[in-house]
């Protein structure tokens, strides 16, 4: 389910990279939660064991190696070198049915390799179901959808990417989307974030950092200044590449609230993933005019479960005054033109993290624009809706 250890979110390898060179002693664990509460039986666990231990196999080989390097510049050579002898610990992986048959998974690790798991185990959770539910892929009618999308794209030149990774049906009919919209779609789909079909198709890669990177500056330094001082690190590493900056870790308002001149001069723009689309740009707009810096010169990424008709109508909202593009995942590797079909709606976000083994554990949440994407403990949330004054 898993082709290799490019098989991934561009992300990853980048979040990886940062915490590698800036904070290589920090650790972290990354947990599994299922938004919809489905219920899996033991066939199902074993299953799942037995695709965790093939992970164990994956390695990078030297084809991936010379890519990397040569491609994707901005990450360092020397993480490139230590990625070839990187290996998944599939006995780090803690995995269990509760009494009432959910899922429950955890691993725990240095940060720069913990990361790494969060989208294989997703990926794999996401294909397994579906197979135990005994549901096939209508391949024909899937891309029949897909070709409507498309069109739609084209005719109304909309900029997009493809994000679905991590909750796609399966990895068969992912890189088939994934070679259609490069046959297709070549001007307006600007590249995937699976670095192996980006390689495959010779098509751009596309990431920035996730919502863990803010989550850990949280962690070890406060929530006050976590959004900035976790911009501030990302410059540090990156020096204006992969410039998008996420803004909904502890909603948007309060990373707007400390966002300063010089990050929003140097960075080429901004990922929606919560929240309404229209109120959220509007707000970014607002804050880079207060800078007097001229909105067309940035973008906003929308990536919060977009449909390409809702995408269309956000577009036409925002053209000529700010230029926009979408990140879009579930509503295309999620269809497979059965009817009916519901897509698996899991995560697996960081729940604790500490610099060092000789720090104590700290828990971390993260405050949506959407309440449905609250993650943490409820105290964890008074205490960062009293410092970041979001009561």
């Amino acid at each position: 389910m898993i082709l290799n250890i490019l098989d991934t979110d561009l992300y990853k390898f980048s979040t990886s990279n940062a915490y590698f060179h800036l904070y290589p002693l920090a650790e972290g664990t990354f947990k599994f939660h299922d938004r919809a509460a489905e219920v899996y039986d033991d066939a199902f666990l074993e299953a799942l064991k037995g695709e965790i231990a093939r992970l164990g196999e994956i390695r990078l080989s030297e084809q991936e190696f010379d890519y990397a390097t040569r491609k994707i510049r901005y990450i360092a050579h020397n993480y490139w070198e230590w990625l070839r002898g990187f290996r998944f610990e599939p006995e780090k992986i803690s995995v269990r049915l509760d009494e009432e048959g959910h899922l429950q998974m955890e691993v725990t690790d240095f940060l720069y390799k913990v990361t790494l798991y969060e989208v294989p185990l997703l990926a794999i959770v996401a294909e397994l179901r579906n197979r135990f539910r005994g549901v096939e892929a209508d391949e024909s009618r899937a891309l029949e959808i897909l070709d409507a999308k498309i069109d739609l794209a084209n005719a109304h030149e909309l900029l997009f990417s493809e994000f679905g990774t991590r909750r796609r049906f399966s990895s068969a009919l992912h890189e088939r989307i994934v070679a259609r919209l490069k046959e297709r779609c070549p001007r307006w789909c600007a590249g995937t974030s699976n670095v192996y079909f980006a390689m495959k198709y010779g098509m751009t890669p596309i990431g920035t950092f996730p919502h863990e990177w803010v989550m850990f500056h949280s962690g070890v330094f406060g929530y006050k200044r976590a959004n900035y001082l976790s911009l501030e690190d990302w410059i540090k590493v990156y020096d204006g590449a992969l410039g998008t900056a996420l803004m909904d870790t502890f909603t948007t308002s309060s990373f707007l609230r400390t966002l300063t001149m010089k990050q929003a001069k140097l960075l080429d723009g901004f990922r929606q993933d919560s929240g309404d689309e229209k109120v959220v740009g509007d707000m970014t707009i607002a804050r880079l005019e207060e800078f007097g810096i001229d909105p067309r010169s940035k973008i906003i990424v929308f990536s919060n479960a977009l449909s390409f008709p809702k995408y269309k109508e956000v577009a036409e909202y925002f053209r000529g005054r700010i230029k926009v593009s979408a990140g879009i995942g579930t509503n295309l590797t999620c269809d497979p033109g059965i009817s009916g079909y519901k897509p698996a709606n899991i995560v697996m976000k960081l729940s604790r993290c500490r610099m060092s083994a000789k720090d104590p554990w700290e828990k971390v949440i993260k405050i949506s624009d959407d309440t449905g994407k609250h993650m943490g403990d409820d105290l964890e949330f008074s205490i960062a809706s009293h410092e970041l004054h979001l009561n």
